[in-house]
């Protein structure tokens, strides 16, 4: 491998249509391999290889195990898989999700990272939430460049922010730039190989399937008080950088970002719970008030009216809450698209 002859692409939100952009630009003779991981729906079949093989130059396709790399071509992760690049080969990451998602970005960057160190570059376009700038830090740590989309020229902003924020990156290009800066990269020398810090190695590991244990998650974190929104693990908090992100000791990865989200949304879940339940106790309350007034049993049928009155004063506290979350929820996203 004599320059930068792998290029590695995060994207979600509005990502179709910059990735359509892209393709049509790229050379027939593009001297590195491209690797997209893009976030799609895993419930139907994807015609994305399709529509960018018509509208580029390049051969697309949805990777498979084991396939070799090779210029001038783009790879796609495939639904549920982690697309992850090792040596000159691609391996399909049966590994649990990474910031709720399969194929999720961070672990592609990494192994990107981890494969091919300064021949790399790592490229972060439109998309929302904070993944990918993991993985790019990841990119510049390990000798790669890394390549942000220009927040004022991204669909969505919030990713391509979020990363330039990070993982501070060498280069920050609107879409219709980076062609030209592709082309001059892939044609440079890369520069010298770095360490590869231990947990990276780890992380592709897991990404892989093989598994983690609280041993290794000792020796590249720190315990936190926090529990996982997915399977309610212990977490531990890594750093990186200015970047924070949790694991949990089956794998699951979030950045703080989704970490936030996933605890909201646990919230969420539990109020709806209880207001089910009180839902349920007004309901029975109201049966047995009913039975007891018509069997002439007063004092019971006042017994079952307090608890009815009182039930429905808890329901109502329960329901101001969730609009109220609701409400900063909206108000947070709106400012944040503001600020963006």
């Amino acid at each position: 491998m004599a320059n930068h002859d792998v290029v590695a692409i995060g994207t979600s939100a509005g990502g179709v249509e910059a990735l359509l952009y892209l393709a049509k630009q790229f050379p027939r003779d593009f001297p590195a391999a491209v690797l997209i991981t893009i976030h799609l729906p895993s419930e139907f079949r994807s015609g994305l290889d399709q529509l960018l093989a018509r509208a580029g130059r390049l051969p697309v396709s949805f990777a498979s195990e084991g396939e070799r790399l090779k210029p001038g071509r783009i790879y796609l992760a495939p639904p549920e898989r982690h697309l992850l690049a090792e040596g000159e080969h691609l391996t399909l990451g049966t590994g649990p999700r990474e910031n709720c998602a399969r194929p999720a970005i961070d672990p592609m960057l990494r192994s990107v990272a981890v494969c091919c160190g300064p021949h790399a570059i790592g490229v972060i376009l439109t998309g929302t939430m904070d993944d990918g700038a993991s993985g790019l830090h990841a990119i510049s740590e390990c000798g790669g460049i890394a390549v942000v989309q220009d927040p004022d020229d991204a669909a969505f902003p919030e990713m391509p922010l979020r990363a330039l924020n990070q993982a501070n990156p060498q280069y920050v290009v609107s879409l219709s730039e980076m062609p030209s800066l592709f082309e001059s990269l892939v044609h440079q020398p890369p520069g010298d190989p770095m360490p590869i810090p231990e947990r990276l190695r780890f992380d592709v590991k897991v990404a892989k399937g093989e598994g983690s244990s609280i041993e290794e998650l000792e020796g590249i974190g720190r315990r936190s008080v926090l529990s996982c929104p997915e399977c309610g693990g212990v977490m531990w908090e890594i750093e990186e950088g200015d970047l924070i992100r949790y694991r949990c000791h089956v794998g699951h990865a979030l950045s703080s970002q989704a970490m936030s989200a996933g605890i909201t949304d646990k919230v969420r879940e539990a109020l709806y719970v209880a207001l089910r339940a009180l839902d349920e106790q007004a309901a029975l309350s109201d049966k047995l008030l009913t039975r007891a007034s018509a069997q002439g049993r007063n004092r019971m049928a006042e017994v079952w009216a307090r608890k009815k009155e009182e039930t429905n004063r808890q329901r109502d506290v329960i329901q101001k809450t969730i609009n109220q979350a609701d409400e900063i929820a909206f108000e947070s996203i709106t400012q944040s698209e503001t600020t963006d």
